[in-house]
């Protein structure tokens, strides 16, 4: 039997290439004689270089950046050799850098991913692909186009502070992208806006430490930006606010789209730099996965793509999660076969199971894998 291993990353626990090897582990405790394929994925946050860099003639370059509270942090781009640079946003955007207790997306920037940016801009990148996803900021990229030499003003001229609460002041913008015509793209893993009720403050900023009346706050002031962006940046789209994946990592996405970049499906961009069309097109069976397997997985995640993909082909797929809390009629037509949850498996809510899947993740998924080789190896 040819199995196609496929998962993301566990969000906080383990990498996508060790969740595959963990589920490998498991199937060929029981079937060994059968081919695993392993084509681990991103769909644009945490992991992203790291699975391209596998996949692609690139080299690594590493590069000094800031996290969202300004300190330190170590980034990287990819280059390659048409011309191509990859950049990770988590690198420096990420909720991961910070602890509980300092999260706070009034306050965090994206500037951080500005240096990264203009890094690659200055290794000659002529396109610059930004993977997006996993942010601690809500800032609508002020800080990324503060880095890039476009700056918000307030009334009087001044420089704003960093973070998203102090955008409610802005009322100009100074200076042009330094980008050198070098085009922006950026890989979603949302479509959501940046304004409103799906938008980036309203369905991301309490994941990332926003209270109710941050949300409205937040939500105001990207409205005052993107007014601001629309009639000062030349090339800005017009109802910036409600373009798809504008509300990616924070608003990332809708800097990007200010800049005169586009979006794309970063699940979409990573399936067709591993080749994962073709693998698809070979096998019996379909593994994927993520950290949480829920109503935002069906909206341009891994597992959506990759079910999607499968069901096309009349090829099961199997999802394998932490949590679950996806209905099964959705997931059906999503094209997901089964769902499987280590939560379930370490016995429960109500058994510690919480615990157990975060503290104990590469031993129920090796278990998984065995015993979904007992039910599908021929």
């Amino acid at each position: 039997m040819r199995v196609l291993l496929c998962p993301d990353k566990f969000a906080g626990t383990l990498s996508a290439p060790d969740v595959a090897a963990a589920v490998a582990d498991g199937w060929h405790e029981v079937a060994g004689g059968d081919e695993l394929l392993v084509r681990p994925l991103a769909d644009g946050g945490p992991g992203f270089l790291d699975v391209l860099a596998d996949a692609l003639d690139a080299r690594r370059v590493p590069v000094p950046t800031v996290d969202p509270l300004g300190r330190p942090a170590a980034g990287e781009i990819l280059v390659t050799a048409d011309g191509t640079a990859y950049v990770e946003s988590a690198q420096a955007c990420g909720l991961h850098l910070l602890t509980p207790a300092e999260r706070d997306p009034k306050a965090t920037t994206s500037y951080g991913l500005g240096l990264l940016v203009a890094a690659a801009v200055e290794h000659g990148a002529r396109q610059v692909v930004i993977g997006l996803g996993g942010s601690a900021t809500n800032d609508a990229g002020a800080g990324m186009l503060t880095a890039l030499g476009v700056t918000p003003l307030d009334d009087a001229g001044r420089a704003l502070p960093y973070g998203g609460a102090a955008l409610a002041a802005v009322a100009a913008l100074d200076g042009v992208p330094r980008l050198r015509d070098a085009r922006l793209v950026a890989a979603t893993d949302v479509d959501n806006p940046l304004l409103g009720l799906h938008g980036a403050s309203n369905v991301f900023g309490p994941q990332k430490g926003a209270d109710k009346a941050d949300v409205l706050l937040l939500d105001a002031a990207l409205e005052r930006f993107a007014a601001v962006l629309e009639r000062d940046l030349p090339g800005c789209p017009a109802g910036l606010g409600a373009l798809p994946g504008g509300g990616a990592a924070g608003g990332l996405g809708a800097a990007v789209l200010a800049l005169g970049g586009r979006c794309e499906s970063g699940i979409g961009l990573v399936t067709g730099a591993v080749g994962l069309d073709t693998a698809l097109d070979t096998v019996d069976l379909v593994i994927t996965g993520e950290g949480s397997f829920d109503h935002q997985s069906l909206r341009g995640k891994v597992v959506a793509g990759v079910a999607g993909a499968a069901r096309d082909r009349g090829v099961p797929c199997v999802v394998l999660a932490g949590r679950v809390s996806t209905g099964r009629r959705e997931a059906a037509a999503a094209g997901v076969t089964e769902a499987y949850s280590l939560v379930e498996h370490f016995g429960g809510e109500e058994r510690g199971g919480v615990e157990a899947a975060m503290g104990r993740p590469a031993e129920g998924l090796r278990a998984l894998g065995a015993r979904l080789a007992r039910q599908w190896s021929r």
